[in-house]
């Protein structure tokens, strides 16, 4: 079986997310992972585009009752009609997450990945969480290169 990787990031994103998240696809593709993510434009898209361009498979979770404003470079394209609720979709599906970015959206599958616990939680660029005292919530490796995301998020075996 295949291991899933999420690629969260906000829809309107920097150009510097924007080109991580291809990267991140590539690399994700030619190690055989399959990329799950929102299916949308800004980060969904570009490693969607990133996977598609090494031949990855790439599984998008829209949050509308249709496929408008999926990605063309979806393998599958999954609806849902639940909305933001559909994060919880993509971060359940995963076997483990990479954050690319921030925006409120990304934030909550960020929160939703440590919730559980089990799947390593990466984020290059964009959010930094803090508990009340000031210091970092452990779980989250921040990493500074599409490279070290990939691997980081690579580094354990896919659950039974």
């Amino acid at each position: 079986m295949a291991y899933q990787v999420a690629v969260c990031g906000p829809q309107h994103c920097t150009e510097q997310d924007r080109a991580n998240a291809v990267r991140i696809g590539q690399l994700l593709a030619e190690r055989g992972a399959v990329v799950i993510c929102g299916g949308g434009a800004g980060v969904m898209a570009a490693a969607a585009a990133g996977a598609r361009s090494r031949d990855g498979l790439v599984v998008g979770v829209r949050p509308a009752g249709n496929r408008d404003g999926a990605s063309p470079d979806l393998s599958v394209t999954l609806v849902t009609n639940m909305g933001e609720a559909r994060n919880a979709i993509i971060v359940w599906s995963a076997d483990a997450v990479i954050v690319v970015g921030g925006s409120w959206g990304t934030l909550s599958e960020l929160a939703l990945a440590r919730r559980r616990g089990e799947v390593p939680v990466v984020c290059l660029g964009g959010w930094r969480v803090l508990d009340q005292r000031g210091d970092p919530v452990p779980g989250i490796d921040h990493v500074d290169t599409p490279d070290a995301a990939v691997d980081l998020a690579l580094r354990h075996p896919a659950p039974p």
